[in-house]
């Protein structure tokens, strides 16, 4: 069917959206782009097969908080999404609509819908670390006279002491190293690109120094990847799934040392376990929270989860000794809703 002049335009406003407004204006992350592009193929997708929608008949209308409420429950129903994940393709999705607002006025109406479009209920997930000493065991497991275990230890040392976001520490390159400084440290480039400076133990700098002259050339390029892929050298950077493999393969053999070790671990319970054992140690949540490169300390505190005995701690502080005696209210002779519940009496 012949396209209209709607039609062609909003294939260039979602063109234009994902290839220039969002890499320019709103993330530079991979993984985020993927994410735009994800949610919007999917909903191209779901009103092409479920809503009769082509080419021909593309229009503002197709972008409906009706069909975007259907939309929902097909990714629950037909994909298997979860909550989270619908929730995230619904703020893709809203995103572009503000764009498709902002330039054009006339849909500016669908984005003011879907804003209005509740999200999915979410319950937090407990994220599980690594006890002190399941993290000593993983460490001991790789084998060390090999290059690829010495790599392992190298990049699992920096995981642990630094806490740093997976993608942070494969994304670094040898120009962000400091390690023949007065304090080694690396500098570590975050979400929204922010940059942060974390200071390295000397056993951390020491791993790292070794598996330099191990595995990159004695004058190591700048722009090199640290850990880099082992099919495209240096100029690729290691994948997150490759290091998963990695640990899960380190699991099985510490294990077999300490029974703590999650068989099904990832790398971000690397992070977890050291935020956690920063806690134990009595560090501040603020400090915590600016090594971890979380934007609000309120992230910190769930990221965290506080455990039972600090939670019956805090709540014992939150009690003061001379309220005690105070009469109460469920045990008062005067049978009055108002003194019961603590508010004023109305006026009759």
């Amino acid at each position: 069917m012949r396209a209209t002049n709607e039609s062609v335009a909003l294939a260039r406003h979602i063109n234009a959206f994902l290839n220039e407004y969002v890499p320019s204006q709103k993330t530079r992350s991979a993984h985020t782009l993927k994410a735009y592009s994800d949610a919007l193929s999917l909903y191209i997708g779901f009103i092409e097969t479920e809503k009769g929608i082509n080419s021909g008949n593309l229009n503002g209308d197709c972008f409906c908080a009706a069909n975007v409420e259907d939309w929902l429950v097909w990714l629950m129903e037909s994909r298997s999404c979860g909550s989270e994940t619908c929730n995230n393709r619904l703020a893709s999705l809203r995103a572009f609509l503000k764009y498709l607002g902002g330039r054009d006025v006339s849909y500016l109406h669908l984005s003011q819908a879907a804003s209005r479009i509740e999200r999915k209920k979410v319950y937090a997930k407990k994220v599980t670390g690594m006890s002190k000493k399941a993290v000593s065991a993983l460490l001991e497991a790789p084998d060390s006279s090999t290059k690829a275990g010495r790599r392992d230890i190298a990049l699992m040392v920096v995981m642990y002491s630094t806490a740093a976001r997976i993608d942070e520490i494969l994304s670094m390159k040898v120009e962000q190293l400091h390690l023949d400084a007065d304090k080694p440290n690396i500098t570590v480039i975050g979400k929204r690109g922010k940059i942060r400076t974390l200071y390295l133990l000397p056993k951390a700098a020491a791993h790292l120094r070794a598996y330099i002259k191990d595995s990159h050339e004695a004058t190591p390029n700048p722009s090199s990847f640290v850990f880099y892929s082992r099919n495209t050298g240096p100029t690729g950077k290691m994948s997150q799934n490759a290091v998963n493999k990695q640990l899960r393969k380190h699991a099985q053999t510490a294990r077999a040392v300490c029974g703590e070790v999650p068989a099904d671990i990832h790398a971000h319970q690397l992070r977890h376990a050291k935020a956690s054992h920063w806690l134990e140690d009595g560090m501040n949540i603020v400090q915590i929270s600016f090594l971890l490169g979380h934007a609000q300390l309120q992230t910190t505190m769930i990221y965290l989860d506080i455990t039972t005995e600090q939670e019956a701690k805090a709540l014992a502080t939150l009690e003061d000794e001379n309220d005690k005696s105070a009469p109460k209210k469920w045990r008062s002779a005067d049978d009055n809703l108002s003194v019961y519940c603590g508010v004023r009496t109305m006026k009759k």
